[in-house]
């Protein structure tokens, strides 16, 4: 009697269920409630209306996956709006791969075919998946299904390209679209910025004034990021003018990109001041900072506000403790760089990344304690990768330590063997000890190997446009003026007591030669363009692709004393702050 009760009630019961899931608020205890409600009352879990809506509210709530896929089991023929569900769901959730095997699913059933928004969710699963090879397959797919012309589908392409770095991928896709919006823009525009490509964006953002579409905060954060890869600083504060103008200065996303910008260009006070400004804050944002005041040689400032940070008791991230330990390896602080190490794993239970233990590799070696960095590299829990011997193979050269310096170079020639700063720095090695036969070897082998040296550049900005220059570049418009200024600047140094240091020309040629090639570095020359084009007293900010060699770091402390001008370097490893002939690195490159 009481079954054919319930069975009777049933249709009213899912009404009322249904209705309850369309109506409630976003609660995750009571969707649980609702769901319960349902089994309790004999309401079939198979039913598709009913777990439409429940698959659709778990998704919602971005509660786990294995919820929904539950109720997603048991549907004998799931609709094209559930089957879409799970698929946003997984490529929503941290493990986007069941996403792919939902969709292949639904491709072989009878019942259902694809639609518009299957693929977008789909295509950003992959995306997630980074897995370029399964999307060009879909790509194809959705040409053969007809979907090719649709913008939502378009736009999550080329997402997807760029997200997996290929950029000109994304590019050409963009450029075919007949219909665009703002997202189209943003997906290339950060492919590019994101890609090592930071001058192809701005082309882009230009355009995409020229063809009147107005920017939002995504916008806002690749263009920074494009302008903190250049060094552009003049253009990235314009970009901060038109954003407190515009109130897209007080988005949080934007903000931190705008301490990141300045962080990477030097500016570290503009930087603090972006934060201290900011209406709300998130760990980002302390950690842009933190890891920004690191960089820039502020080690003490750094660890301060890391205080700061746990004072107000938020809970850092892996990525803050990069920074605490890049911190204290800049200070060579090695005990208590391992103190916060331990504090990273047993107070806040965050297991270390390679990262980690290659801050404290660097650490060990900045301090001088090779020997140690090597013994704590064979004592890690998981296998050093090429950065960890990277950072000992420099180590190794700064300290002279040739015998550890070739069993670093052993295991990189085994991880990388055609990176290119790996010979150069091994060779370096050999010719600091006069050993040209060895660096013949080197660079024999390197041309064996299709193993090319990038050449170094150096680039500048002046009047939002950023100049690039090479060793010996004579190719500007003003190469006549600079070489003018380079030759009055080398006079000047030298008046000051400047001797170049002829070890570092790391080939067997006579003395005279030596010095000529020191005097046509690259950075020496983009400051020689400084010094022509700007106002005394101006900051000069370079950005180097390599190391700074020893001689153009003397020679720099040197132009800042003189010139009275303060010169931020960023080269591929770190900052160095030069003023009144110092260095914030204490003169270690």
């Amino acid at each position: 009697m009481q079954s054919n009760k319930l069975s009777s009630l049933q249709p009213d019961i899912l009404r009322k269920c249904v209705a309850l899931l369309q109506s409630f608020s976003s609660s995750a205890p009571k969707l649980k409630q609702i769901h319960g409600f349902s089994i309790r009352n004999g309401v079939p879990l198979n039913n598709p209306e009913l777990a439409k809506h429940l698959i659709f509210s778990y998704v919602s709530l971005s509660l786990p996956m294995s919820h929904s896929h539950k109720v997603f089991s048991q549907l004998q023929h799931p609709s094209i709006f559930s089957w879409n569900t799970m698929i946003r769901g997984y490529a929503e959730s941290q493990n986007p791969t069941p996403a792919v095997r939902i969709y292949k699913q639904m491709h072989v059933s009878p019942y259902v075919y694809p639609d518009s928004h299957t693929y977008p969710f789909l295509i950003k699963a992959i995306a997630k998946m980074m897995d370029v090879k399964e999307g060009e397959m879909i790509h194809s797919v959705t040409v053969r299904n007809g979907f090719d012309s649709c913008v939502f589908v378009q736009n999550t392409l080329v997402h997807m390209y760029a997200a997996c770095g290929f950029v000109g991928s994304a590019h050409k896709l963009f450029v075919l679209m007949s219909e665009r919006n703002l997202v189209t823009w943003n997906s290339v525009i950060n492919g590019f910025a994101t890609n090592g490509r930071p001058s192809e964006a701005l082309s882009l953002i230009r355009e995409m004034g020229v063809e009147g579409v107005v920017p939002d905060g995504y916008t806002m954060v690749s263009l920074l990021t494009a302008c903190a890869e250049l060094g552009a600083l003049y253009l990235g504060r314009r970009v901060h003018v038109y954003m407190v103008k515009t109130g897209l200065h007080s988005n949080l996303h934007a903000g931190n990109s705008l301490i990141d910008l300045y962080a990477k260009c030097g500016s570290i006070w503009e930087a603090h001041a972006v934060f201290d400004e900011m209406e709300r804050r998130n760990v980002v944002s302390w950690t842009s900072l933190i890891v920004g005041l690191a960089v820039n040689g502020f080690g003490e400032d750094a660890l301060e506000l890391f205080g700061k940070m746990e004072r107000e008791r938020l809970t850092p991230s892996e990525i803050t403790f990069v920074g605490v330990l890049y911190a204290c390896s800049h200070c060579g602080m090695v005990d208590e760089g391992f103190e916060y190490f331990r504090r990273m794993k047993e107070e806040y239970g965050i297991p270390p990344k390679i990262e980690h233990y290659g801050c404290l590799v660097d650490l060990l070696g900045r301090a001088g304690q090779v020997q140690k960095a090597h013994a704590f590299i064979q004592s890690m829990p998981v296998e050093p990768n090429a950065v960890i011997w990277r950072t000992l193979l420099g180590a190794c050269m700064i300290h002279k330590n040739l015998a550890l310096g070739e069993v670093a170079r052993a295991e990189l020639f085994r991880l990388e063997p055609k990176h290119c700063g790996d010979y150069v720095m091994i060779s370096n090695l050999y010719a600091s000890e006069g050993r040209w036969s060895d660096v013949h070897k080197v660079r024999t082998t390197m041309l064996s190997k299709g193993v090319r040296k990038a050449p170094g550049h150096s680039l500048v900005e002046l009047r939002n446009r950023v100049h690039e220059f090479f060793m010996g570049d004579k190719s500007h418009p003003q190469t006549e003026e600079i070489y003018e200024k380079l030759e009055e600047m080398m006079m000047k140094l030298r008046l000051e007591g400047y001797s170049p240091r002829t070890s570092n020309v790391h080939a067997d040629i006579e003395e005279e030669e030596k010095e000529k090639n020191l005097s046509y570095h690259s950075e020496k020359v983009s400051i020689a363009f400084a010094l022509l084009n700007t106002s005394p007293g101006t900051p000069i900010r370079v950005v180097k692709n390599l190391r700074v060699c020893g001689d153009c770091h003397l020679a720099i402390k040197l132009i800042s004393k003189v010139y009275g001008r303060e010169i931020i370097v960023r080269d591929r490893s770190r900052f160095h702050h030069f003023r009144d002939g110092l260095c914030s690195c204490k003169d270690y490159w």
